[in-house]
């Protein structure tokens, strides 16, 4: 409780009131009620059937998942397991402390927290990410099914990925390698191969923007046989062509992106496109994108550019997915630069900055490319000073 309340930087009171919001019971008064918060926080006593789905609703959970039942005493059901008959046996195989709604509720969860990550505060998002994977990882301590064992070690793999992403967006490398393999480990355990997929991606986008061209070629393809018929075979051969382009092998590039094209049209449309662990085809113009603007073709990277800013923008004209937009503004920047235009290029490297959700290596990666592209065509020039100063302390901040 403790932890999930400084997760949000709660207060007891504000704790108390979080409960409050969340009843539709009469409760105690807020002094009674903090009186019984120390306790229960202190471990002097736990909660009782009354107030645990209170408190489990006011952290936006269910009870089952804050408060998982204690594990029987393992040497118990070994010693009990050596005298069960068959059916006896295969009937204890399918008890579970988890119902069928809690991993429901857990389930869809998952899927938010995954569809947040475009547009969410990557500090929020981390913290409930975080959180629910506490929680999530505290149900394999509990009874479950088979069934329910595997599910839940793929609904934590799933979080874990996304706790990973945004751990790199944040700058933190050491924490997002160390969530990323925590994610490839419960893929792996789980035996689901597009989490196995996924983390290998990750892996690939790290080594990406360090500059790791090679790297990122050897991790995408070691992954590719086995996620040829999934989304993240996609995004794998994605990977690749972004690090082929820069090292300027034009076949390869169309080798690979042809590869992710073939998978892609083999797949059913995706539900959910705000699920970040979704490919679709605009997702797929925002790779293209990429690989036009390094080769040089300036005229389909700007098409491209114009079109990933035109499905990433809502009829109202709010952004769905800033991030992509603010590569797409870099791209056409580079464009303007090449086409001796730098006052439009400074304007679009402005807009891209101007973003509040980024991936702090992915955007300095391209931004940095571009202020290359700048330095070489107007070196001295004080439009170049004013971008180069932007990115100085877009890296300082």
């Amino acid at each position: 409780m403790r932890a999930e309340r400084d997760a949000r930087g709660w207060s007891q009171a504000d704790a108390v009131r979080a409960m409050r919001g969340k009843s539709t019971h009469n409760l105690p008064t807020d002094s009674t009620l903090l009186r019984n918060w120390r306790r229960w926080e202190s471990g002097e006593s736990r909660p009782d059937d009354f107030y645990a789905p209170i408190i489990a609703a006011a952290f936006d959970t269910v009870t089952a998942a804050f408060f998982p039942k204690a594990r029987p005493n393992r040497d118990d059901e070994l010693l009990s397991a050596t005298g069960m008959d068959t059916l006896e046996f295969i009937g204890r195989l399918r008890m579970s402390d988890v119902s069928s709604a809690t991993l429901d509720a857990i389930r869809i969860t998952a899927d938010r927290l995954c569809s947040e990550y475009p547009c969410c505060d990557p500090h929020e998002l981390h913290a409930e990410g975080t959180a629910w994977l506490r929680r999530i990882t505290s149900l394999l301590d509990g009874r479950l099914t088979l069934a329910q064992h595997r599910e839940v070690l793929v609904l934590a793999g799933w979080v874990a990925l996304l706790v990973g992403c945004v751990d790199y967006d944040l700058g933190w490398r050491t924490a997002a390698e160390a969530t990323r393999r925590a994610a490839l480990s419960l893929g792996q355990e789980a035996e689901h191969a597009e989490i196995i997929g996924w983390g290998a991606e990750m892996a690939a986008w790290f080594a990406l923007t360090q500059a790791n061209y090679r790297g990122a070629i050897e991790t995408a393809e070691g992954s590719f046989a086995a996620t040829g018929n999934l989304g993240v075979g996609v995004q794998l051969a994605a990977q690749r062509a972004k690090a082929w382009a820069r090292l300027g092998d034009r076949r390869e590039v169309e080798k690979a992106l042809a590869q992710g094209r073939s998978i892609l049209d083999k797949l059913d449309h995706p539900a959910n496109v705000d699920n970040h662990f979704v490919v679709d085809p605009q997702k797929f113009d925002f790779y293209a994108m990429d690989c036009c603007r390094v080769a040089g073709d300036d005229r389909e990277a700007e098409s491209y550019a114009r079109q990933v800013i035109l499905s990433s923008t809502r009829p109202d004209g709010t952004i769905r997915k800033p991030m992509r937009v603010s590569e797409a503004h870099l791209t056409l920047a580079v464009v303007a630069v090449r086409d001796r235009n730098l006052e439009l290029a400074l304007d679009e490297g402005m807009r891209a900055f101007a973003g509040k959700r980024r991936s702090l290596p992915s955007l300095m990666w391209i931004a940095g490319e571009t202020a290359r592209e700048m330095i070489e065509r107007f070196p001295g020039d004080p439009r170049t000073r004013t971008y180069l100063d932007q990115l100085r302390a877009l890296a300082a901040g």
